[in-house]
C-alpha cells in the first residue's frame, strides 16, 4: 500500500476518539512507577538499557531510602500508582521482600519484573505471590533456545524461562511476558506468541526497541517493519490475550485504522508474519484486547533509577530531580517537559499529526535520535511520510 493511501485512512470508531483521549486522564498521577531497584543482573542481555552489571552499584538507594519512596507513592492519593519493582534484578536486592511487604501494607500495589536467574525459584515466586504481587513479567525474547539465549548471551536461559512461566501459571499468578522488538527476532513474532499463549499467559508486553545502554549496538527496524509489527500484533490481540506495547504509541492509530478497514496494509513482511500466525492459530477469536489510548514517558508513566534520579520513563535519560531531595509527586506534577508531553506540544510531524493526542510519539526514540525528547518519533511511518 502506498503510503499517500495509507495517510487517507481516519479514526473513525468510537473508541479511539480523540477528544476522550485528550482528557489527560494522567495529569495528577502516573499509573505505573517504575524503580529500577538494582542495575546488578546475572545476564548480559544485548538490547538492556541499563547495561546491568554484576554487582550492586554505589548509591544504590537504602531501605530506609525505599520505604520513603513507597511513602511518596502514597502521597499521590487514591487509587495509587502501581509500584514495579524493576532492574537490573531486582531479586538481587536482600530487603526486596521487605520493601514488598511494606509496599503491601500501605496498600500500594506493586508488580515485579526479575530476570531468570538461579535467584528465580518457585519459592521466591510462591513469596511473591503471597505477598500480593499483582503481576510478574518473565522475558521471552525468542521462541526457541537458540534465538532466545542468543539475545539473553547465556546459556540455559530459555529452559529457565519456559520452567519459570509454568511454575508461576501453577501458583496462580498473573504472569506477563515481555518480549524486545528487534531485527533479530521480528520474523519469529508468531512462533513467540503460540508458544506463551500455549503455556496459559495471559498478557504479552512488547518493547519495541529503544538504541540506549547496550542497545545502541543492536540492529532496529526501520519504520514499514514497525507498521507490519504493529499490524501483526494486531491480529494477535484478536486470540483473548492482552497484548501492550512500550515505546510504540503509535500501535493505537493503527488499532483505530485496522478497525475502520482489515485491508489497512500489506506489505510483504506482514503478509508472512500473518500467514504464519494464521498457520499456528487459526483465525481470530475475539475483539482486539489493545487499547484506545495509554501511557507515554511522563504521561501515566515515571521512573526512578538506582540512585534515586527521576526520568520521565526508563528509557529516556533525562534526570529531572532525586528522590532523596525532592517530591515524586511535585515532579510529575510540575516539570515543565512532563506538561509538554501530556499537552502534546511536540516538534515536527509528531505535533500535527492527526493522531497525537492517542499516540504522541515515543519521547524515548525521540530522544535517543535527536537528543530533543519533543521531536518526532522516527520510527512511525507517518512522520517519514511527511519528512
Amino acid at each position: 500500500m502506498k503510503v499517500t493511501e495509507m495517510m487517507s485512512h481516519k479514526t473513525s470508531d468510537g473508541r479511539f476518539d480523540a477528544a476522550e483521549a485528550g482528557s489527560r486522564s494522567f495529569a495528577n498521577r502516573p499509573v505505573l512507577v517504575f524503580w529500577e531497584t538494582t542495575r546488578a543482573c546475572p545476564l548480559y542481555c544485548i538490547h538492556c538499557r541499563a547495561s546491568a552489571v554484576s554487582q550492586p552499584l554505589l548509591g544504590e538507594l537504602t531501605t530506609e531510602e525505599g520505604f520513603r519512596l513507597i511513602d511518596d507513592v502514597t502521597s499521590f492519593g487514591r487509587p495509587y500508582p502501581t509500584i514495579i519493582f524493576t532492574g537490573g534484578d531486582p531479586l538481587k536486592r536482600d530487603d526486596l521482600f521487605e520493601l514488598m511487604l511494606y509496599a503491601s501494607r500501605l496498600g500500594v500495589g506493586f508488580a515485579v519484573s526479575p530476570a531468570v536467574s538461579e535467584l528465580l525459584t518457585k519459592d521466591a515466586l510462591k513469596r511473591m505471590r503471597n505477598f500480593g504481587a499483582s503481576s510478574v513479567s518473565i522475558s521471552l525474547d525468542g521462541a526457541t533456545a537458540e534465538s532466545h539465549d542468543a539475545i539473553r548471551r547465556k546459556d540455559g536461559t530459555y529452559d529457565r524461562t519456559i520452567d519459570a512461566v509454568k511454575e508461576a501459571v501453577e501458583l496462580g499468578l498473573n504472569v506477563q511476558v515481555n518480549t524486545v522488538i528487534m531485527r533479530k527476532n521480528f520474523f519469529d513474532l508468531p512462533r513467540i506468541f503460540h508458544l506463551i499463549k500455549s503455556l496459559g499467559v495471559k498478557t504479552w508486553e512488547l518493547f519495541f526497541l529503544v538504541k540506549v545502554g547496550r542497545g545502541t549496538e543492536v540492529e532496529e527496524l526501520v519504520p514499514e517493519e514497525y507498521e507490519s509489527a504493529c499490524n501483526l500484533l494486531y491480529d494477535a490481540s484478536c486470540y483473548g490475550l492482552t497484548v501492550r506495547c512500550v515505546e510504540a504509541p503509535f500501535i493505537r492509530r493503527v488499532a483505530g485504522q485496522r478497525l475502520q478497514s482489515d485491508t489497512y496494509w500489506n506489505d510483504d513482511a506482514y503478509l508472512e508474519l500473518k500467514s504464519e500466525l494464521l498457520r499456528l492459530e487459526g483465525g481470530p477469536t475475539t475483539p482486539s484486547t489493545l487499547r484506545p489510548r495509554g501511557t507515554l514517558d511522563g504521561d501515566g508513566v515515571i521512573f526512578v533509577a538506582y540512585d534515586g534520579t527521576i526520568y520521565p520513563g526508563g528509557l529516556l535519560p533525562v534526570g529531572m530531580g532525586n528522590v532523596r531531595s525532592d517530591s515524586l509527586v511535585r515532579i510529575y506534577g510540575d516539570d515543565n517537559l512532563l506538561r509538554r508531553i501530556r499537552a502534546r506540544e511536540i516538534d515536527g510531524p509528531c505535533g500535527v499529526c492527526e493522531f497525537k493526542d492517542i499516540c504522541g510519539g515515543s519521547r524515548a526514540r525521540a530522544y535517543s535520535y535527536s537528543g530533543d525528547p519533543l521531536s518526532s518519533d522516527p520510527a512511525c511511518i507517518y512522520v517519514t511520510a511527511r519528512t
